[in-house]
């Protein structure tokens, strides 16, 4: 009987293992299947758009879509993310919104403007479909590069399924710790930390005065006191002198404080754009960085002057007028080629030297300072030059540069002499290696060949020149062959 009953619980326990075995082996299946569906997921959760920008926006736009029942059984979408709009940008800033939610997209529509650290820009809709939700607002300053910005569903009927989304990605949350302040960037700060330091309260707590109403104080003490800003009142009674005079001893020894300190200033805080920030940062790499030596020519402009008025004269009807800033891009781009050194960058590692000549033409507009390129500057004509400057400028005063039209460049050209300055030294613009800063003109009496006196036209200019790059003889050697461009203008044409 005893070996009957161990056999029938030896019998249940083994048909226990069996079933566990085999719940074991489905939950192993099925844990297989999962992960083979997550690792498909993982693969195409990112779909890249290019072209998508054609001139506007030469870089392609990152959409995750979500078709997965993860974000509360949300339908089919496309979340579209702040992209990159120019190689330096690192923040936006969304100008405003040409789509409002639930508006039809089609591939090319306009859908917002976008402020970068160079321009503000058209960021067109990466694909067709509806707009769910827009999650920046217009107005919005300092979104980090990969900020949800909106969602795009495929059908209308979705669109409502989004009506209370609330962005909850990782990206949302590491941005606000980093940035506490740059989401109340609309406001200037506050000068609270810099408030100027407040007077002594010894002022009504020490007698100032004696008998009739007088101050006890020699000259000495007096004018060493209005020279620091000292209230003499606060010293007396503390005088060291007969009957607490105060001596310029006890001025020189005052605690700190009883001055007042210095008279608080009424001032404006301006709230930094996102261009003003790139030209600061670049402008200071540049001057940390870069070795400058500086190079300086005066040159006679008597017969540039007249063959620009015989030109301006002969297109009069075309209604063009050349400045002198039109030859003098142009004289510069045959001088690059003459003295190829000139018209090269440091890249590290080596010095690439181009073959061509892009000038940039530096442009002050209301944000900041800007340079939009002439291309290929060395194969046009002055007319050809004059006309193209003249419609980048525009574009540049209104915002409405892309990055093509002023990224790159291989010569920069910087032009005060219409604000009547002299000479100055400019700053050059990394990676190229040199900027001719361009001052005005003036008359001056000089001798001519005949040993008579006459009066001649003179412009001053100076070349900026990376050290690294071009030694002080090559400098010397491209402004020889620019003086000889400006100074005999119809070389140009040879």
């Amino acid at each position: 009987m005893f070996r009957s009953a161990l056999i029938s619980q030896c019998t249940r326990r083994s048909g226990a293992l069996m079933k566990r075995s085999q719940t074991l082996t489905t939950t192993s299946a099925l844990h297989k299947t999962s992960l083979k569906s997550d690792h498909n997921l993982m693969k195409s959760p990112q779909i890249l758009v290019s072209n998508v920008f054609h001139k506007r926006n030469p870089n392609p736009v990152v959409i995750s879509r979500s078709s997965y029942a993860s974000e509360a059984n949300l339908p089919k979408h496309s979340r579209v993310v702040l992209p990159a709009l120019s190689p330096t940008m690192e923040l936006g800033t969304i100008i405003s919104w040409e789509k409002k939610e639930g508006d039809a997209l089609h591939e090319g529509d306009l859908l917002a403007e976008i402020e970068t650290d160079k321009a503000t820009m058209g960021f067109e809709t990466p694909e067709e479909g509806f707009l769910a939700r827009i999650l920046v607002a217009a107005g919005t300053k300092d979104v980090p590069i990969g900020k949800l910005l909106c969602i795009i569903v495929e059908t209308e009927s979705d669109i409502q399924a989004f009506k209370d989304y609330v962005d909850t990605s990782e990206a949302v949350k590491s941005a606000k710790p980093s940035a506490p302040s740059k989401a109340s960037a609309p406001s200037a700060p506050k000068p609270s930390t810099a408030a100027p330091p407040q007077p002594m309260a010894t002022k009504s707590t020490v007698s100032s005065v004696g008998i009739g109403g007088r101050l006890f104080a020699s000259p000495l003490a007096r004018r060493l006191a209005a020279e620091k800003g000292i209230d003499l009142t606060a010293l007396s009674g503390a005088g060291s002198g007969p009957g607490g005079r105060i001596r310029g001893a006890d001025v020189l020894s005052a605690p700190i404080g009883v001055s007042g300190g210095p008279r608080a200033l009424e001032f404006t805080d301006i709230v930094l754009t996102n261009m003003r920030q790139t030209i600061a940062k670049r402008l200071l790499q540049s001057k940390q960085t870069i070795p400058h030596y500086y190079l300086t020519v005066e040159l006679e402009i008597d017969e540039l002057l007249r063959l620009r008025t015989q030109l301006n004269e002969m297109l009069s009807k075309e209604k063009i007028k050349l400045s002198l800033n039109d030859f003098i891009i142009k004289a510069s781009s045959l001088a690059c080629m003459k003295v190829p050194e000139a018209n090269s960058a440091w890249m590290e590692t080596f010095i690439r030297q181009y073959t061509s000549v892009d000038v940039s033409v530096a442009v002050s507009t209301d944000a900041g300072l800007i340079t939009p390129i002439v291309f290929n500057a060395d194969r046009k004509g002055v007319k050809e030059i004059s006309q193209e400057i003249k419609q980048l400028a525009v574009k540049a005063r209104e915002g409405r540069l892309q990055p093509n039209e002023f990224m790159g460049g291989t010569f920069t050209i910087s032009n005060l002499g219409m604000y009547g300055i002299n000479s100055f030294s400019a700053v050059i613009n990394p990676p190229q290696s040199c900027i001719l800063a361009v001052g005005g003109t003036d008359k001056r009496i000089v001798p001519d060949s005949d040993g008579n006196r006459r009066v001649a036209s003179f412009m001053t200019v100076t070349l900026s020149c990376d050290h690294r790059v071009v030694d002080g003889a090559v400098g010397a050697q491209w402004l020889q062959a620019f003086r000889q461009y400006i100074e005999k203008p119809f070389s140009m044409v040879l």
